[in-house]
């Protein structure tokens, strides 16, 4: 699999919308009445708005749409449940650049691995009123959960001023930015940061190779085109990315390749859409490509084959079209362009003699429109819209009858818009009217879509049931009634709790059985229709993972489970689960044990259930798990609850909840639970809409969380903060026998760049090491702990000793040992990373030079004078500049040291070492094998760690010592778990 496109300039972020005072109690779709002649089908009235007008976006260059996701086939995905209950207050809705997909090789089938360019990082496009993490319940914009049914739900948004920003009228753009926007490298695609995905049907079985984040970026939509039968698996895949290109894909041997590139865009590429078509003078079949970008333009290209052509331009001046379906008129082969703009109108194209030539534009809509879909039934062809208006419109397009009509006075018809096209030399009249408007969303409503169509004894059925997402966090499931033909809505779902905002997009699955929608968090919600009571929906598991970079992991030191730290400010933790009666083995992230309000850097492994965790702030804090945690944990996992809790507390909290306007998480014990009231005792008993902490309630699972229950309840309660750093935490460490912690800070002098040694019993200060002048990138203990080494950016490691103390029960102190200068250093760049061998002789540094340098032999006896440690291997040149380096604590059957090599462009390589009798050394370094494109990270990487050979998350639980597992994370937003067969190292 190879790379796809490469820069990303999103535009600025929009707007936040005005606010407004509603308030609605089980909000339910509105339609026009009946479908008989005559009858009225015009939108319901408008709500009353302050002064200012309909929310309104201001961008120089519009963002994508925030999100449409669809689905074609199985698979398995996450959800959350329930519906909104509370919307945002004081602050009206926003929204990402980029919408969040996650998606992962380890987890889901044959999910789509193409690989596109990197977009801006999530906080520089991070809404208005939006936390980071999603925060449990709390905080401006967040939602508070109301139990009971959600026909019960209230939302109160009260009045406020617009905070000083002027909203612009209608029709009027901002200036550029001043400033703009850094192009950073090319992710993937498939796994988030889409505007939409269209999944093919997929296989069973896929290798162990990578646990994949919430976002990926640059993927701005994305669409599968199937066979000429819409029963036939998906085979080409079509994508527009923020690197200005579209690139047409294709499905061989279950693989993704790429295949053509079609550039020509001057802006980022928001929304594709294709179709086949057979010309007149062509047998064959090409495809029709239709792309929408923020230049303002859409183009129209024509592939076949190899080949690739751009039939056309079309220029929408200062306006942007942000919503883009293909079809076909009805009864004829002759192609309709829906195009969803800025200006309110969708504007409509027809293809003749080979050239789109605009016929009409319908207007209707208030407010941006957000998503158009064609779908066809009988002889007609319907057009579902959807706009920040907070409506939904449904066209009908159908062929105008010739024959002369008698007008009847009496009967009001709605308006409609014709057009004449030329079908094979034969003119043909269309018309288009007003079908009907649903109004159920109380925000904007982001995408609508059919359900896809299906053969039914050879006939092409197509269910008339649309699915809808919108900001207010829910996705209804429209329909008409059998009798009267209104349509009215069938089913409601959504997610509660957090500030998560609202939906980007939804799609069907194949035959309409799960719905699946994505939000800004990155969260996949999916549900699936109960067999027995069709009008009850479930929800499902999936996939889950950070959406923004990761900076730093760490296995469980029994090696049954993985902990992560990323930017999205976060700590995720990761474990592997078996369904019944199923052998293979999929990861998902059972606990987010810290939400945080600052980036979150680093992370050390105190026990197995006790981690301390640093971020951008002078503090660390350090977090043990609650007993719920450990109880879901056994019974995710099926591991025996006296073994895991053994010489563990026995009063352990029970969970944890963060106050309002909080950052530490509080522990919660079995008499702090209180029960949940009813919706009738709620309602008895509140007397204003001031926020309501979400309170923890503990529940047992056997099979991983749901979104909204990692929200709300996997935290861990923070047990001790640590305080003595000047600067931002930048790197922290722990040793073997877990009794001391070692953490240093940015630093930019030499006082500042000390590192500052904590007992991790009594968590006071043991020593400052002083001796780097610039800032600590790494620190590795020693694995006899003996020795702590450090990198820096100062281009030089240092090496500290321990040394005996006169009695166990006093501190360890240690003292310089060796180090490097300006005169013996090797690196000529920063060192980014370090670690030891096994046996603790020698040590390996990487730097951004390039180079692996291997040091020692490093002395464990008494002698606590200053050594002079120089290589004692040849410079390892890898040919890219190196972020993180980590050796393997197995050696290979020909003794040789393993090492992992992670390099800033996204590769990782495996080398083996053995020291040499040699002057110089030569012939040390093996290279042994490096990761494909498609399984290499996309941006850099920023942490390799090996896993301890006794854990047990293999998927064969027949596999032996011979296979090794490593985690890497990186700056792509993934993280990834590799197995390696040391017997052919």
């Amino acid at each position: 699999m190879t790379a796809g496109h490469a820069q990303c300039d999103p535009g600025p972020r929009p707007r936040a919308a005005d606010p407004r005072v509603r308030l609605f109690a089980g909000a339910r779709g509105l339609a026009a009445a009946g479908r008989g002649e005559g009858a009225v089908r015009a939108g319901p009235e408008r709500r009353p708005q302050l002064a200012g007008g309909p929310p309104r976006l201001c961008p120089q260059a519009p963002p994508p749409r925030p999100g449409s996701l669809a689905v074609r086939g199985r698979g398995t995905f996450l959800s959350s449940t329930r519906a909104v209950a509370h919307g945002p207050r004081g602050k009206g809705p926003g929204y990402s650049s980029e919408a969040l997909i996650p998606g992962t090789d380890a987890v889901l089938p044959r999910w789509v691995s193409a690989r596109h360019g990197a977009a801006s990082r999530a906080r520089e496009a991070r809404p208005t009123g939006a936390g980071r993490g999603g925060g449990p319940g709390g905080g401006r914009g967040r939602l508070r959960p109301a139990p009971g049914r959600l026909g019960n739900a209230v939302r109160v948004a009260p009045a406020r001023e617009a905070a000083g920003r002027e909203v612009p009228p209608r029709g009027r753009k901002c200036a550029p930015r001043s400033r703009p926007r850094p192009r950073r490298r090319h992710g993937s695609a498939g796994a988030g940061g889409v505007s939409r995905v269209l999944l093919p049907k997929p296989g069973a079985g896929s290798p162990e190779l990578e646990l994949r984040a919430r976002r990926t970026f640059g993927l701005r939509h994305v669409l599968f085109r199937g066979a000429v039968r819409p029963s036939a698996p998906s085979t080409e895949l079509v994508s527009g990315g923020s690197d200005n290109q579209v690139i047409h894909w294709e499905i061989e041997n279950n693989q993704l390749l790429k295949a053509i590139h079609l550039q020509g865009h001057e802006g980022p590429v928001y929304a594709v859409h294709a179709l086949y078509q057979r010309r007149a003078s062509d047998v064959e079949l090409h495809t029709l490509i239709v792309s929408a970008a923020s230049d303002s333009t859409v183009r129209i290209w024509s592939v076949k084959g190899s080949e690739v052509m751009c039939l056309q331009t079309l220029n929408f001046g200062n306006g942007f079209t942000l919503a883009l379906s293909l079809s076909y008129l009805p009864n004829t082969n002759v192609p309709i362009l829906a195009c969803g703009d800025d200006d309110c109108k969708i504007h409509l194209f027809v293809q003749q003699n080979d050239q789109f030539q605009k016929v009409l534009f319908l207007c209707g809509h208030e407010d941006w429109i957000r998503g158009v879909e064609w779908a066809t039934f009988g002889r007609d062809l319907f057009l579902a819209s959807c706009s920040q208006d907070c409506l939904i419109r449904i066209w009908r397009l159908y062929i105008k009858s010739t024959s002369l009509e008698t007008q009847d006075d009496d009967n009001i018809k709605l308006k409609e818009n014709t057009f004449t096209i030329e079908n094979e030399s034969v003119k043909i009249a269309f018309a288009i009217t007003l079908e009907t408007v649903l109004a159920g969303h109380e925000n904007w409503v982001n995408a609508v879509h059919w359900q896809p169509s299906f053969y039914k004894d050879g006939i092409l059925q197509q269910p008339m049931r649309l699915l809808s997402a919108s900001m207010d966090k829910t996705m209804i499931l429209w329909a008409p009634d059998e009798e009267s033909g209104v349509w009215l809505e069938q089913v409601r779902v959504g997610e509660v709790g957090g500030n998560t905002l609202g939906f980007y997009d939804c799609q069907f699955n194949e035959d309409g059985s799960m719905i699946i929608a994505h939000a800004f968090h990155g969260a996949l919600h999916l549900w699936k229709q109960n067999v027995t009571n069709p009008r009850e929906w479930t929800p499902e598991i999936v996939i889950s993972g950070h959406f923004d970079g990761v900076q730093d992991l760490m296995w469980d030191p029994q090696g049954e489970f993985i902990i992560t730290v990323g930017t999205d400010q976060t700590t995720r933790l990761f474990a592997p689960w078996k369904r019944k009666d199923q052998s293979q083995v999929t990861w998902h992230e059972i606990a987010r044990p810290q939400i945080h309000g600052y980036d979150l850097k680093c992370l050390a492994m105190i026990n197995r259930f006790q981690f301390v965790s640093g971020a951008d702030e002078k503090v660390l804090r350090v977090f043990s798990a609650p007993r719920n945690f450990v109880e879901n944990f056994c019974a995710i996992t099926g591991q025996s609850m006296n073994l895991v809790l053994y010489n563990q507390d026995s009063d352990l909290p029970e969970g944890a909840t963060v106050p309002a306007l909080g950052l530490s998480n509080k522990a919660v014990f079995q008499g702090d639970i209180a029960s949940q009231p009813s919706d009738e005792e709620e309602l008895l008993t509140s007397t204003s809409f001031e926020y309501q902490p979400v309170a923890f309630q503990p529940s047992i699972l056997t099979e991983p969380p749901t979104e909204d229950h990692l929200l709300q309840n996997t935290l861990w309660p923070e047990v001790q903060k640590l305080y003595g750093h000047g600067y931002e935490i930048f790197c922290v460490a722990c040793s073997n026998s877990k009794t001391l912690l070692a953490s240093a800070c940015k630093a930019a002098k030499k006082e500042h760049a000390a590192i500052i040694l904590w007992n991790t019993t009594s968590w006071k200060q043991v020593q400052n090491l002083v001796f780097h002048s610039l800032t600590v990138t790494q620190m590795a203990f020693s694995p006899n702990d003996k020795f702590l080494l450090a990198v820096s950016r100062d281009r030089t490691w240092s090496l500290w000793k321990r040394q005996d103390t006169i009695s166990p029960e006093l501190d360890p102190v240690f003292s310089l040992f060796a180090f490097t200068n300006k005169v013996t250093a090797v690196h000529s760049r920063i060192i980014w990373s370090c670690d030891w061998s096994p046996d603790s002789k020698y040590f390996f540094t990487g730097s951004r030079d390039k180079k692996v340098v291997v040091w020692g032999e490093c002395d464990s006896s008494d002698d606590s004078v200053e050594h002079s440690i120089g290589p004692c291997s040849s410079v390892l040149d890898v040919g890219g500049a190196v972020t993180a380096v980590s050796v393997c604590p197995l050696l290979n059957l020909s003794q040789r040291y393993i090492v992992a090599v992670g390099l800033e462009c996204g590769k990782v390589c495996l080398y083996t070492w053995k020291k040499t009798d040699q002057v110089p050394e030569i012939n040390d370094w093996t290279h042994c094998v490096e990761t494909s494109q498609s399984q290499r990270h996309m941006l850099a990487i920023k942490k390799l760690c090996w896993k301890n050979c006794n854990g047990k998350t293999e998927q064969n639980e027949a596999e032996g010592t011979e296979w090794l597992h490593f985690a890497s994370c990186g700056e792509d937003h993934t993280v990834k778990i590799y197995k390696v067969n040391r017997c052919v190292l």
